[in-house]
């Protein structure tokens, strides 16, 4: 237990490691990976850590967890050699007894679990052979909370050494749609790392640091990174009863109104002055209660009590915040000093006389509680403290109680809130301790409703309906069960104190709409965790049977849905021979071609005219020899009796486009058939399907080749049906700020994706011959003889004369570049350049889409379509139809739709379609090289 780990977290979560002071050749973290998807505020997480063992002895490899305190455990597994191995939840009495047993045999079966501000830290440990590899998955769940008008996301990441394969994936939707996002923390600074993509309900985060990124930003250094990145965004806020979210007999429901007058408050403050407040911690309180106080409105009444074993009031009354008083007590507030013992029965009671003393009609009244100790003076029975406070209060206003440090009783201030609807708070000691309780009093500093009651005729089995007050920037959210899923009987009301006026929201017009069977989970989930939750904080206030009760129904609901919460524990299973680890919730503070071919061969004759032809899904199609229609290569020459050969171009020069062509069998394809004059080309093996399933062959010499035009166009009329075929379209999108831009590019033509002139790193793909599909391939170069070719099967690696083929998940390096793959993805860095190429299916079919996730500081150097910059324009005109400015021009434009390719799970968009030419605002031959 005592040895020294290696520890990696993020997402408040994680990493898998082998000692405090890692040898690279000894241990390698070849890959990370956090997933998040976070759907009307929940948020599922998956987090997949790879490690290999590079040592030539066995190794226990750590896996090391912090989750956020709010979130649940749900699935935990482990693969070895191709054997997975799975963690159980159970009972933490029966998972106990496992434990006791491991231990009583000497086995090292504890987790060690501690708890930080916003963390809870999990880990297991695993032994792994020599040159072997473990893969670890973890999945947590947490509802995200709203607070001051934004729900956030916390990622901490401190892996303690760069990983070559680390990324964060996060993806939002949101029906009411998305107000904004963004990214904060320290590990933002790293903004050339980060994509952010916000299209109305839908938002993606994109976090791909290299390695020397790693090592060279903020809080860095050799052992990788240390810091936090946080997803902050706030949801649309149309409707004022809120969103209500309903899927196979369950609903969710989201109130959160925002348009609402404030009510004014009486607040009163009570103050420990003990003598364990010595120090920074009285000096931090001060300087809280000052900005407090110079926060408050005019029209709130406030009240101040300091104690020890005695009490010292400034008033003995509530006063109006005028700014006379509040200098007064400002000067009260910078004599306060420590001293004495600890009084807390006494100081809370005379808060609440005073609350009690000085009601008025339509104000909403608080009552907070700061205190870093236990009682040690007068009433210092816990239980006992706790009744006199819930009589007194008797549920007419919310008791918040901030407990400051760690030597304070946190259950004894938790179920004293609890019993008076309010909640505790820690309050760490640290430098910032005078913004963490500036911060709490922020979140209660406005509030809107008082009483609020949540009604739901036709819906059963609700979470908590009734709530004290409702302030500003906060959200109650309340689910529950469908009587008989009966949407039409199912009325949901919120009826609550506005100041002097009874407010009821409805909204007879909304239809409830089931989000279907890909939710019904999800919004299942959200009931069983909203109501472990509550049912955990129930239990606090009970005793005796009751408390039982409460807590069986907890434990069998935590079952049920595999959560780790206080009264559940993982059993991680292990290869046999180990030992078995229990994960428990800490509580805070603790610490081929076709066999019909016919094959038929050609002796080429001069063209006699300017005819070009292309082989189009099957079939020959006539059109006028273009720039864009044609393709012909440097030193290839069709006159008769002349040999010509292929010419060569480097990688990335702009060419002309090829069509699509259908292939019998890998391999073997005509993907162009020209002439133009003097000048043709020809694919090294060209099939065509005809009617008779017959297919069509043209072998051709890649060095050189003989044929008459003539004849070869006279066979191919005997094979080929006289129908006209239309190349397949591929519909690109172009991000902006609103609207997206899109476009289409015909045929299987050859795009250049990306090159950096500042670089020698050119990216090119060729899009197939599917209709809206993808690319079959892309080129990676990298140097003049070596590059990289990812097709939706294999991996090819050519360096000179060398190549290699790869078809598995081990990384890849090949001069400057890494990749890597995956089951439906492949992941590629360079230097400052992260891509990933996602493999997708459609009807049938299988395509790449590239996407890059980080550009180098110097982007503006980049080419391709990739490179590209949003695009900014206005809407100038929207009747009788929409014309956009662009670049001071202005373009007809018509509204449709395009499929997102470069995200995992693809969404169709809404986009305004024009012309290639006006959304990459050049010729689309620009980005059309002749050979990838």
């Amino acid at each position: 237990m005592e040895r020294a780990v290696l520890q990696i977290t993020l997402f408040g979560l994680l990493l898998s490691l082998v000692s405090a002071q890692p040898i690279k050749s000894d241990w390698d973290i070849y890959s990370f990976h956090i997933n998040s998807t976070v759907t009307s505020r929940y948020a599922t997480t998956l987090i997949t850590s790879r490690v290999a063992n590079r040592m030539d002895v066995s190794k226990e490899i750590e896996f090391q967890v912090r989750i956020p305190k709010n979130a649940f455990i749900s699935k935990f597994r482990m693969f070895i050699d191709g054997q997975e191995y799975n963690g159980t939840v159970k009972a933490k009495e029966e998972a106990q007894q496992q434990y006791t047993g491991a231990v009583s045999r000497g086995e090292s079966a504890g987790i060690v679990s501690s708890v930080g501000r916003t963390l809870e830290e999990f880990k297991t440990s695993v032994n792994v052979a020599a040159h072997k590899k473990v893969t670890f998955e973890l999945t947590y769940e947490e509802l995200l909370k709203r607070t001051l008008g934004k729900y956030e996301l916390q990622i901490h990441a401190r892996p303690m050494q760069p990983v070559k394969d680390f990324k964060v994936d996060v993806y939002i939707h949101e029906k009411s749609g998305i107000n904004f996002i963004n990214v904060k923390g320290g590990l933002s600074k790293m903004a050339n790392a980060i994509t952010t993509q916000h299209v109305d309900k839908q938002a993606w985060v994109y976090f791909y640091p290299t390695e020397d990124q790693q090592k060279t930003c903020e809080g860095c250094g050799a052992q990788g990174m240390n810091g936090d990145l946080i997803v902050v965004y706030e949801v649309n806020r149309d409707v004022k009863l809120g969103d209500i979210m309903t899927s196979d007999g369950y609903f969710v429901h989201h109130f959160a109104p925002s348009d609402l007058t404030r009510i004014p408050k009486n607040v009163v403050f009570v103050i420990d002055q003990s003598g364990s407040m010595n120090g920074r911690k009285i000096h931090q309180t001060r300087i809280a209660l000052r900005h407090i106080l110079s926060d408050l409105a005019e029209d709130d009444f406030f009240g101040l009590v300091t104690f020890d074993s005695v009490l010292f009031h400034w008033k003995r009354e509530l006063v109006q915040a005028s700014q006379t008083n509040l200098d007064n007590a400002k000067k009260f507030v910078n004599n306060i000093r420590d001293r004495g013992a600890t009084d807390i029965n006494k100081a809370v009671l005379e808060g609440a006389r005073m609350l009690n003393a000085n009601s008025r009609e339509g104000a909403a009244s608080i009552l907070i509680l700061l205190t870093d100790g236990d009682p040690t003076s007068g009433v210092t029975n816990i239980e006992a403290i706790q009744a006199n406070v819930r009589q007194a209060i008797a549920d007419k206003f919310p008791l918040y109680c901030l407990g400051f440090g760690f030597d304070v009783n946190f259950e004894f201030l938790k179920k004293m809130s609890l019993q008076s609807n309010g909640v505790a708070r820690r309050i760490y000691e640290d430098s910032d301790a005078d913004l963490q309780l500036k911060g709490f009093y922020e979140e209660v500093a406005t509030p809107l409703l008082t009483d609020v009651t949540m009604v739901y005729m036709g819906g059963t089995n609700l979470t908590q309906t009734n709530f004290s007050q409702y302030y500003n920037g906060s959200e109650i959210v309340v689910a529950g069960l469908i009587t008989d899923n009966n949407l039409e009987a199912f009325v949901p009301q919120v009826v609550a104190i506005s100041g002097t006026k009874r407010m009821m929201f409805s909204d007879t017009n909304t239809t409830l709409e089931s989000t279907g069977t890909v939710s019904d989970v999800r919004i299942q989930r959200v009931w069983a965790y909203l109501t472990v939750k509550q049912l955990l904080e129930k239990q606090l206030q009970l005793s005796g049977a009751e408390q039982e009760k409460v807590k069986k129904e907890a434990l069998e609901l935590s079952l049920k849905y595999g959560f780790v919460t206080p009264l559940t524990s993982m059993v991680v299973t292990k290869p046999p021979g180990e030992s078995t680890d229990v994960l428990h919730k800490p509580k805070e503070g603790k610490a081929a071609a076709s066999p019909h071919s016919h094959v038929h061969r050609f002796q080429a004759k001069p063209s006699k005219g300017k005819l070009m032809h292309h082989f189009v899904q099957g079939q020959l199609r006539p059109q006028v020899p273009s720039a864009r229609n044609g393709l012909a290569l440097p030193g290839l020459s069709g006159r008769k009796g002349q040999r010509g050969q292929i010419g060569s171009a480097p990688p990335g020069q702009p060419g002309l486009p090829g069509l699509p062509g259908q292939s019998s069998s890998p391999g073997l394809s005509v993907d162009h058939l020209s002439v133009a004059g003097d000048m043709s080309m020809f694919n090294a093996y060209g099939s065509m399907d005809t009617d008779d399933d017959s297919a069509f062959l043209m072998p051709i010499a890649h060095d050189a080749y003989d044929f008459d035009m003539d004849d070869l166009q006279a066979t191919i009329s005997s094979h080929v049906p006289h129908t006209t075929a239309v190349p397949s379209s591929h519909r690109f999108l172009l991000k902006t700020q609103s609207l997206p831009l899109c476009f289409d590019v015909t045929g299987d033509a050859r795009l250049k994706l990306l090159h950096y002139s500042s670089r020698e790193l050119y990216v090119n793909g060729e899009l197939d011959s599917t209709f809206n599909g993808g690319f079959t391939k892309i080129i990676i170069h990298f140097s003049a003889d070596q590059h990289v070719e990812i097709n939706t099967s294999e991996i090819i690696v050519r360096e000179g004369n060398k190549t290699s083929h790869h078809t598995g998940e081990d990384p890849i390096t090949a001069g400057g570049v890494t990749v890597i793959k995956r089951n439906k993805e492949v992941d590629v860095a360079a230097g400052d350049v992260r891509l990933v190429i996602l493999l997708h299916e459609k009807d049938g079919n299988t395509f790449l889409w590239p996407a890059i996730r980080q550009q180098p500081a110097d982007n503006a150097l980049a080419h391709g379509i990739l490179g590209l910059n949003a695009t900014v324009y206005e809407e100038v005109q929207q009747t009788p139809g929409t014309k956009l400015k662009i670049n001071n021009q202005v373009f007809d434009v018509t509204r449709s739709s395009a499929v997102d390719y470069s995200i995992a799970s693809p969404p169709t968009l809404g986009c305004w379609l024009v012309s290639a030419a006006t959304a990459l605002q050049r010729p689309l031959d620009d980005f059309i090289v002749m050979q990838l």
